[in-house]
């Protein structure tokens, strides 16, 4: 251990270096040049050059940076180039920003080394890069770089937050209550379902009309036996942003700890998780157009968090995830991020502009067409839309050219109703047509013209074959008629 320490020590030391220091700078200087060389150019960056600065990457705010006018080999139009239908499934993964993959690739092969192996350059080298991620993960949501835990994606994020909470405070305090709501995604439902099978009681909080949760609910939920409420920032099927510094500030007044999904949040909207009294906050890679496989849990210090851990094995981040580090991912999540923080407020403006027009466009030409959830408390590149006397699956198979869902991915294999848009009270044929339109950073103007042409076509033509939609266009109220069973 001690040589370890001195051998960082000298590493970093701006005494004179030795013969072996000398060689080891050398050997390290050449592998990045070699890495370098073999990345290339950053083909299809949005951005140019790769030697460019941060700054000199940024898109030309004042101009109207035109994401269709991006060269070839972008995300955007690689899909369109290979014939594959248009993408507007965001909320399921983005594309890896080419930016992010140009990042990781000398981590793949030149630059290998263990993070975690503290006896020679390959392993300061990597473990070096994998801190500067972490910090630049923790500075995108306000945190401490300290309080950064990798895991392999927001799902374990979820269940380490909820699981890990819940068994460290019921030992000797008696903490065996938690709270969450009944639109959270299935890995915390299921996650909270499990800490009933395990003797905790959970309480599952209804949603508003518009998807929201209400405060006096919150607070009326809370017990002295709570350790932790659970409410999603952004809602991955309807886009609903829940009240979030305020319900922080009732879980910091009652002295309960608070966790939030924040997977389709992150990158997308201003995150501060001092101001928002925010103690545990899940991440997804591939959610901020970085890498799959790879995600991260954010975990307060002060006041301290305590975690009972899911892994066993050798200790890594605090002692709370056991696992080598994925050095390239975690290089990727962290320069998603540092894009993301860089580039939010065009991101923002861009998928704004996107969704309107998707909006406006589908609703002058049909009509019987409902927007699932708050259209203002809410993330505008999620637009959930029923369409009255359409079968939603229908609708998607009549989309085959157009990439698309009709609620998560991770729940796509049910033929059951949302259970999100139940919980808003939608009636299930208004749930069964619904579907969701996922806007995103390469997403283009083109794209969205398309897609409403399609949309309103492929609906027309379900309603012309539907006996309801007829009955409807003669003015009969359906709710009216006594329906006989058989």
């Amino acid at each position: 251990m001690l040589k370890s320490v001195l051998l960082r020590t000298l590493r970093c030391a701006s005494t004179p270096a030795t013969p072996r220091q000398a060689a080891t700078a050398a050997a390290m200087a050449a592998r990045r040049k070699h890495a370098t060389a073999a990345a290339g150019p950053r083909v299809g960056s949005p951005m140019g050059d790769p030697s460019m600065t941060h700054e000199e990457l940024r898109p030309p705010q004042a101009a109207g940076f035109d994401v269709s006018a991006r060269p070839q080999g972008s995300p955007d139009t690689v899909a369109t180039s290979a014939g594959k239908p248009i993408y507007l499934d965001y909320q399921a993964t983005t594309p890896t920003d080419t930016r992010v993959v140009a990042k990781m690739l000398p981590y793949f092969s030149t630059m290998f080394g263990n993070p975690h192996s503290r006896t020679h350059a390959y392993g300061w080298e990597s473990e070096e890069a994998v801190e500067t991620a972490r910090a630049q993960v923790a500075h995108l949501i306000g945190a401490d770089a300290k309080e950064v835990v990798f895991t392999s994606g927001a799902t374990e994020s979820n269940n380490l937050a909820l699981k890990g909470v819940a068994r460290f405070y019921r030992k000797g305090r008696g903490k065996t209550h938690v709270i969450t709501t009944q639109t959270e995604h299935k890995c915390v439902l299921d996650s909270c379902r499990y800490l009933q099978e395990d003797g905790f009681d959970v309480t599952y909080l209804p949603v508003q009309k518009d998807g929201r949760v209400r405060l006096e609910d919150v607070e009326a939920a809370i017990r002295p036996e709570t350790s932790i409420v659970s409410v999603m920032m952004v809602n991955n099927e309807i886009g609903v942003i829940q009240p979030i510094a305020e319900i922080g500030a009732l879980c910091r007044k009652h002295k309960v700890f608070f966790h939030t999904d924040a997977a389709q949040a992150v990158g997308k909207i201003p995150i501060d998780v001092n101001a928002m009294n925010i103690d545990l906050l899940s991440i997804s890679g591939h959610k901020v157009y970085g890498p799959k496989g790879i995600g991260a849990l954010y975990v307060r210090r002060r006041p301290r968090v305590r975690l009972e851990p899911l892994i066993s094995g050798g200790g890594q981040e605090r002692g709370l995830r056991s696992g080598t580090v994925p050095t390239p991912l975690v290089v990727g999540l962290g320069e998603a991020c540092r894009l993301a923080e860089a580039e939010m407020a065009h991101d923002r403006a861009h998928v704004e502009r996107l969704s309107q027009r998707l909006i406006d466009g589908i609703t002058s030409q049909l009509t019987h067409v409902a927007r699932n959830g708050s259209a203002e408390h809410t993330y505008p590149g999620c637009v959930n839309l029923s369409f009255a006397f359409v079968e939603g699956e229908s609708l998607l198979m009549a989309l085959k050219d157009v990439a698309l869902s009709s609620g998560s991915a991770c729940t796509s294999a049910s033929l059951e109703p949302s259970y999100v848009l139940r919980a808003l009270g939608a009636e299930d044929d208004m749930a069964h047509s619904s579907i969701r339109f996922g806007i995103g950073r390469f997403t283009t103007e083109a794209e969205v013209d398309a897609v409403v042409e399609k949309v309103v076509g492929a609906v027309t033509k379900l309603r012309d074959m539907s006996p309801l939609w007829e009955m409807v266009q003669e003015g009969i109220d359906l709710k009216s008629i006594q329906w006989s069973g058989h």
